[in-house]
């Protein structure tokens, strides 16, 4: 089997509340250091897989008007882990605006780097900003040098396309505990975003005898900004296809947006179906409107620290 590229969403545990052991942060290898520092990124080795950050903190992004900040949804990322004989399968998926997504794609073809999606993740995004996700297979070090150009290419845009209308943030801190309660899984605040990101491992994805976990994109998340009262949410569900009309329905008849439905990778067995969604409203409301999609998922659920 030959899956291409990442992101996936969860099954459900309302018990499940503390993240697992193996998500704690581990000793990042000599051969992954050598990937950050040929990247010039950072990142970190949990799960046993290295994930790279591509932040897009010089985008100033509003979404329906509201100025929303990078760890909503802005954060690029290429992911590391070991499959057999030494060979590294990668992930990843960039945040692009309009006039970097054909440059990048050029960048990585040209690098041997496969490209498996191009999709959005709002309407109304002002500048608007494109996802693409990325699939590599090979030695971990000539995969960091083909990566190089096309990440060095990002964030090269003039202000003008950096920057759409400015927005108007939304003051105030959503109650983290609270959203936890209800969708019965832990989350992170990264600023004024708390972001819940959960594992699906009954899908048992392998590429290369490598597992491909949460951490390599096989996810749900939901991201919260804003206050209690008001708040906007937006995250994606990675759903076999037997769930994808059960959660859209969910979706749907709790108020919630959909903004896109597509995949993230190519040639994998099951097939996963991605979404996207946004919405906004009183904070617990946004949270059991991802609640009910989620009951319409597997038994089982696992929360990922990413």
């Amino acid at each position: 089997m030959i899956l291409k590229s990442c992101l996936v969403v969860s099954l459900f545990t309302f018990s499940t509340i503390s993240a697992p052991r193996s998500a704690w942060a581990q000793e990042i290898p000599a051969d992954y250091q050598q990937v950050l520092s040929t990247l010039g990124k950072q990142g970190d080795f949990k799960d046993n897989v290295l994930k790279v950050n591509i932040p897009r903190s010089d985008l100033k992004v509003s979404v329906s008007g509201v100025a929303t900040p990078t760890p909503f949804g802005f954060g690029g990322w290429v992911a590391f882990t070991r499959g057999e004989h030494g060979m590294d399968v990668v992930m990843g998926d960039l945040v692009l605006t309009e006039d970097e997504v054909n440059p990048v794609m050029t960048a990585l073809l040209d690098n041997g780097i496969d490209v498996t999606a191009l999709h959005n993740h709002f309407f109304r995004d002002s500048p608007r900003v494109f996802y693409m996700h990325v699939h590599a297979h090979g030695k971990s070090q000539e995969i960091a040098t083909r990566l190089k150009p096309a990440l060095a290419s990002i964030g090269k845009a003039t202000s003008a396309t950096a920057s759409g209308p400015a927005g108007t943030p939304i003051e105030g801190k959503v109650d983290g505990t609270a959203l936890t309660k209800i969708i019965g899984h832990p989350g992170e605040q990264n600023g004024a975003v708390y972001k819940i990101t959960i594992g699906r491992p009954d899908i048992g994805l392998r590429e290369m005898g490598a597992t491909i976990n949460a951490r390599m994109g096989l996810n749900t998340w939901a991201a919260f900004y804003g206050r209690d009262a008001d708040a906007v949410v937006a995250g994606d569900f990675a759903m076999l296809e037997s769930e994808v009309q059960p959660v859209l329905k969910a979706l749907r008849s709790n108020g919630l947006d959909v903004v896109a439905i597509h995949h993230h990778m190519t040639g994998s067995k099951p097939v996963v179906i991605f979404l996207h969604y946004w919405g906004r409203g009183p904070a617990a409301k946004l949270a059991s409107g991802v609640r009910a999609a989620l009951d319409r998922t597997g038994k089982s659920a696992t929360s990922t620290a990413q």
